[in-house]
């Protein structure tokens, strides 16, 4: 039996639900990432006995499904979208900002799917997008190629912003500090296309570089949706 399909306990003197103990560990995960969350730790911050959590939840696995899915209500669109395309992207990019607030779900997204609520209707709206442009297994296909785009982008960016978090350096004083190095490995002429991409390419911020990224992605789903049959 899953936890959606295993009943609540009844209330006891300190009042507790799932609802509660999810809101607690959400919060203890936005505080300190997934490492600050343990039923220990939840219990305390409800003022609860540890093993009464065990009568709602039976592992942490089990609690991190809860939170997965209660933030996932953050990624569902508000409203209709003029057409796959955007309907698309507005998933991507509200997956994204639902990460950036809640930076713990990047280490949990691209795994098994969650079946809560939350995460099932956010799966029948990313199918519902592309339903009857092509068949099912193209759909799939297609589904899973942008995930797999939106689940990398974002880890790469939250990987940024941690490593600005524990060095005290932002992404311009890193290249700076690393500056001498990397010059000196491009004098070498060992790394042509390495020296071409660091002196003439373009610096963009991460919000611009994951909406190309999503752009071109989308322009590969829309050439298989359009391929004539055969």
């Amino acid at each position: 039996m899953t936890v959606w399909d295993r009943p609540e306990p009844p209330t006891r003197p300190v009042p507790l639900d799932r609802g509660r103990i999810v809101a607690a560990a959400i919060a203890l995960a936005d505080e300190g990432g997934l490492e600050a969350v343990s039923l220990r730790k939840v219990a305390a911050r409800l003022d609860a006995g540890p093993m009464r959590l065990y009568g709602y939840i039976s592992t942490k696995e089990e609690l991190f499904d809860l939170m997965v899915d209660e933030v996932q209500a953050e990624i569902l669109p508000e409203g209709p979208a003029d057409d796959w395309r955007e309907a698309l992207r507005v998933l991507a990019h509200r997956t994204r900002q639902t990460a950036l607030r809640h930076e713990w779900l990047a280490d949990l997204l691209g795994g098994r799917p969650t079946l809560g609520p939350n995460g099932l209707a956010v799966a029948e709206a990313t199918l519902a997008a592309l339903d009857g442009l092509a068949d099912i297994d193209t759909v799939l296909r297609a589904v899973e190629t942008v995930s797999a785009y939106c689940t990398g982008a974002i880890r790469r960016e939250i990987a940024n912003l941690r490593a600005e978090r524990a060095t005290g350096l932002s992404e311009r004083d890193w290249q700076r500090a690393s500056g001498p190095h990397v010059t000196r490995m491009l004098a070498t002429g060992r790394f042509p296309a390495l020296t071409k991409a660091v002196y003439d390419g373009t610096d963009v911020d991460a919000e611009a570089s994951f909406a190309t990224g999503l752009d071109w992605i989308l322009d590969a789903v829309a050439a298989k949706l359009t391929r004539p049959p055969g």
